[in-house]
C-alpha cells in the first residue's frame, strides 16, 4: 500500500517526463526527415567541380525531391553515390539524359580518340566541371539514376559566394 502511495506521488512528474522525452523524439524524427528526404547541407570539396565550386570546400543545400520525381535535367548539379565506392558521395553536373548521344575524348589531355556515347535507359552522364582532374562517366560509364541522391540548389558557404548553382 505504502508503495501505490509514493507511485502516485511521482505519477505527474513521470507524466510531465514522458511528454517532454515525446516532443524531443517527434522534434528529432522530423528533423531526420527532413535532412533525408527533403533538404539537406552538404560539404563539397576537391577539383573536379572547379571553377564552378570552390577548390577547398563548398557548403551546398541539396533538395532530395526532384530526382524521385525524374526532374533532374541538363545541366543540374547532383550528389550521386559513387558506383565505384559506395561510400563516397560526388557531386556533377549531369551531360546526358536517357536515349542521348554524346561524344567525348577519352584523353582530355590530348584531345583525340573521341569516344561516342548512347546513354541507355535509367541512366543519366554525368562530368565534373573541370575534365583534367574529374572522376566521372568517362571512367565509369552511365550512372543508373537510382544513384542519385539530391540536387544541388544554393550555394551557402562561403558567404561572398552565396547564390544560386546554375
Amino acid at each position: 500500500m505504502r508503495w501505490l502511495r509514493y507511485l502516485n506521488q511521482w505519477r505527474g512528474t513521470a507524466k510531465e517526463a514522458f511528454d517532454q522525452v515525446s516532443i524531443v523524439a517527434k522534434f528529432l524524427c522530423l528533423l531526420h526527415v527532413t535532412d533525408r528526404y527533403i533538404i539537406s547541407s552538404t560539404h563539397v570539396q576537391g577539383p573536379s567541380m572547379l571553377p564552378t565550386l570552390n577548390l577547398t570546400g563548398d557548403v551546398i543545400l541539396a533538395e532530395h525531391l526532384s530526382h524521385r520525381f525524374s526532374k533532374i535535367g541538363l545541366g543540374d548539379i547532383v550528389l550521386v553515390r559513387s558506383p565505384t565506392n559506395p561510400t563516397r558521395m560526388l557531386t556533377k553536373r549531369v551531360l546526358g539524359l536517357e536515349g542521348h548521344r554524346l561524344s567525348y575524348s577519352a584523353d582530355p589531355l590530348v584531345g583525340v580518340d573521341s569516344v561516342s556515347v548512347v546513354v541507355p535507359r535509367g541512366h543519366v552522364w554525368i562530368q565534373g566541371d573541370n575534365v583534367h582532374a574529374s572522376t566521372d562517366s568517362r571512367n565509369f560509364g552511365p550512372v543508373p539514376y537510382s544513384l542519385i541522391e539530391g540536387k544541388a540548389l544554393l550555394r551557402v558557404w562561403p558567404p561572398r559566394c552565396f547564390g544560386s548553382l546554375r
